[in-house]
């Protein structure tokens, strides 16, 4: 099973940049977006419902804004759209894609850096967010939520983590949510599974020369339900082109969708 993500910071700019013939040679199961900035009567070019994949995208209410997506290889049983919880749906975070006993998510965690109003929207979506993701992990499902979580958790996820340790998506109560997770829940960060390079980032700042000194920031993932631990099989931040200010994560998985 392929699992891509990315976050097109406005999906019709990405497909100007190339993003869809990209996808269209990595034989992906699953592809997650995120940020979109989309409606839906905006995307009729088929160029959005890539062929071969089953296309599902929920927008925000506010148009150009936020917005996720998922494309399926496979039809899924069920598609659930939004987590639950309205303040953060009706930006047009969250899908689900059910395929038997599996779950994948786009999942699109919102930025706190604009303003204190948005770092608060942002605790509370995480406040609402982990409970989720526990009643789904108790009630036996297999899950992998995928998408920009803004947030980088450690050290080695941020290149200048020393100059960010006040700014929004490295504070220390995002990274101990993150802490929660993985140490205390069991949850897996997939990336991690496997040994990697240093300095492995996804997003990079417009501003500066982010982008050629890889002053960059590790804030898109996939994250496992414990019972999928193991199965990771070998990942890709893909750089050889720009497609927005965020670079696709691909991960290959031990795992079929077609046995669930």
């Amino acid at each position: 099973m392929r699992i891509i993500t990315v976050n097109t910071n406005g999906i019709r700019a990405a497909a100007r940049k190339g993003f869809f013939e990209w996808l269209a040679q990595q034989d992906a199961d699953v592809v997650c977006v995120q940020e979109t900035k989309a409606q839906i009567d905006q995307l009729s070019d088929p160029i959005f419902h890539p062929e071969g994949y089953h296309c599902y995208y929920h927008d925000a209410e506010k148009k150009g804004y936020s917005g996720v997506a998922l494309f399926c290889k496979h039809k899924p049983d069920e598609v659930i759209v939004g987590m639950g919880f309205d303040e953060l749906d009706c930006e047009g975070r969250y899908l689900e894609a059910r395929f038997g006993k599996l779950s994948v998510m786009s999942l699109y965690l919102p930025s706190g850096s604009a303003k204190e109003e948005r770092q608060l929207v942002k605790y509370r979506g995480m406040d609402f967010f982990l409970p989720k993701m526990k009643e789904l992990r108790d009630e036996g499902r297999d899950f992998v939520i995928c998408g920009d979580w803004n947030i980088a958790h450690k050290n080695e996820d941020i290149k200048n983590w020393k100059g960010n340790k006040k700014n929004s998506g490295f504070l220390p109560e995002e990274r101990a949510w993150l802490d929660t997770l993985f140490d205390e829940e069991g949850f897996v960060d997939a990336f991690r599974e496997i040994e990697q390079e240093e300095h492995a980032y996804t997003w990079w700042s417009n501003r500066g020369q982010a982008w050629a000194n890889n002053t960059g920031w590790r804030i898109d993932y996939h994250i496992l339900s414990p019972s999928l631990k193991g199965t990771v099989q070998a990942t890709q931040v893909y750089k050889e082109e720009r497609f927005s200010d965020h670079a696709p994560l691909t991960i290959d998985y031990n795992y079929e969708i077609a046995n669930t």
